[in-house]
């Protein structure tokens, strides 16, 4: 029989597990979305055209700069809704190693350049590792700055730290090459 302090540590430390993976396991279980399932559910009616954008040394050196994360690739994968003939979000593919697999994520913003959503599009790391769409959530709504970074806006998940800056990482990464991309598209 356990005492009953460390009892309570066991209950909330497994109360914690459950809480990270409680909500991976529905997600793994029902599947992860697609890209186009995220992309019509976020922009229900809009015109969604996929692109390939190549970017510069110039523009990969600032979105290093903005963000204050690493770039591995000058090729990026974009989506733009349109509705109207007006521009209502954009959407990134960000495919990094978390621990050593990879996740993708699908990282959307609002026609303003401020965080729409996150999707995890794959994930091959273990389940328990996965962040919840609450977790994702968090920085919904906010442009990229100094708050949007882990123990400041984003909080962090016990037991799944290297996701947690992968995500907030792929983050601020896709709304500095946004914010870049945006420059140049005017």
């Amino acid at each position: 029989m356990l005492e009953p302090a460390i009892r309570h540590r066991v209950l909330v430390a497994t109360g914690l597990v459950w809480l990270v993976a409680g909500s991976t396991l529905s997600a793994q279980d029902g599947g992860l979305p697609t890209r186009e399932q995220a992309l019509a559910a976020l922009f229900p009616g809009a015109e969604i055209a996929a692109e390939r954008v190549f970017l510069t040394d110039a523009q990969r050196t600032s979105i290093e700069e903005i963000s204050r994360v690493d770039l591995d690739t000058g090729l990026i994968a974009r989506y733009v809704a349109t509705q109207g003939g007006r521009v209502i979000g954009r959407a990134y593919i960000d495919t990094h190693i978390v621990r050593t697999k990879r996740e993708s994520l699908l990282i959307s913003l609002a026609d303003d350049g401020t965080l729409k959503r996150i999707d995890v599009t794959a994930f091959f790391e273990p389940r328990m590792y996965i962040a919840s769409d609450r977790w994702l959530g968090q920085a919904v709504g906010h442009p990229l700055n100094d708050d949007l970074a882990m123990h400041r806006l984003i909080r962090p998940i016990v037991g799944a730290t290297l996701t947690t800056h992968a995500a907030t990482d792929a983050t601020r990464r896709v709304m500095a090459i946004d914010q870049v991309l945006a420059e140049t598209d005017q």
